[in-house]
């Protein structure tokens, strides 16, 4: 990657082409729908969360004040790491999301729904390791406005940690139609026609859990492009079911798992880095990420 300035324009075909920056990108779109999705279900003021406030003391109808309180703060920070990430909110993120999965076990919903979550913080930790932890307070609020070079053994950690993360949200939802058998799960397969195969809902959802189970062990040991494309069509089908089935929030559901999307397509990034399609550095020097300025963009328009 240049070490010379960048154009301001944020989509320069100089900047667009490297590894990082897809990378980057990825991760600030796929937090903004995390966050700004989970967000949006506290101002709407999700029942399902009353059982959490609980958990601490706080009585109900505090709890119903407390909600979109909670969801502005997640929709701030999605807002931030979109426009103007900081090391300070992903750290916040991180611990915020392994925090809320934690909150599922502990309200006695068990820990599948623990292991499902693991992109809520998983995603936010990887952009933290991927651009480096602040030295000073300074450097913890200051924008990150660099990408660091990708090296081959950098990529290669990081697709551990991806399988890692990938193995046990599908892990984790298979776990809920092969052991729990989630009600809202049946709902979802009998939106989507599965009823009329003939086969009871019960089984059908134990099937497609043994299914996503095995998929899950498949990202430990697959090594191939097509398997991951799978992996990201996969969930955006089965979380787009959310939608037929009329459920509260339906597109939100969709939003909020941004991380689940991202994750294999972050594999498939690393893969075609490590075997030369996109290049990767031996090195670890940084490159400026150009910054928007509107009146240069305007400027450069009209002249």
């Amino acid at each position: 990657m240049s070490q010379e300035a960048l154009t301001a324009y944020c989509l320069a075909p100089n900047t667009r082409q490297t590894l990082a920056w897809k990378l980057h990108w990825v991760l600030r779109i796929a937090l903004c729908c995390e966050f700004v999705g989970h967000g949006a279900f506290g101002v709407l003021r999700k029942e399902a969360w009353i059982p959490y406030f609980q958990l601490f003391g706080i009585p109900a109808a505090w709890a119903w004040l407390l909600l979109p309180v909670v969801g502005s703060v997640d929709i701030a920070l999605g807002t931030l790491v979109l426009v103007a990430p900081i090391r300070a909110a992903l750290l916040y993120m991180s611990i915020w999301g392994l925090f809320t999965a934690l909150l599922r076990p502990l309200a006695g919903q068990g820990w599948w729904e623990f292991f499902e979550r693991s992109y809520n913080f998983g995603v936010p930790l990887f952009m933290l390791w991927m651009h480096g932890c602040g030295t000073t307070v300074t450097s913890w609020l200051a924008v990150i406005t660099t990408v660091p070079r990708v090296t081959r053994t950098w990529a290669s950690r990081a697709q551990w940690f991806l399988r890692g993360m990938m193995a046990s949200m599908l892990i984790g939802h298979g776990g809920y139609g092969l052991v729990m058998g989630k009600s809202q799960l049946l709902q979802m397969y009998a939106a989507a026609g599965l009823g009329a195969i003939g086969v009871p809902l019960p089984m059908v959802s134990a099937w497609i859990g043994g299914f996503e189970m095995l998929l899950g062990v498949l990202c430990l040991w697959v090594n191939v492009v097509p398997f991951f494309l799978f992996v990201c069509a996969w969930k955006l089908g089965t979380e787009w079911l959310f939608v037929p089935a009329h459920a509260y929030g339906a597109w939100w559901e969709v939003m909020e798992r941004g991380g689940s999307y991202a994750a294999p397509l972050l594999w498939i990034g690393l893969h075609y880095g490590i075997h030369g399609a996109w290049s990767v550095d031996h090195a670890s020097e940084l490159a400026t990420i150009p910054r928007v300025d509107a009146r240069q963009a305007l400027g450069s328009k009209t002249t």
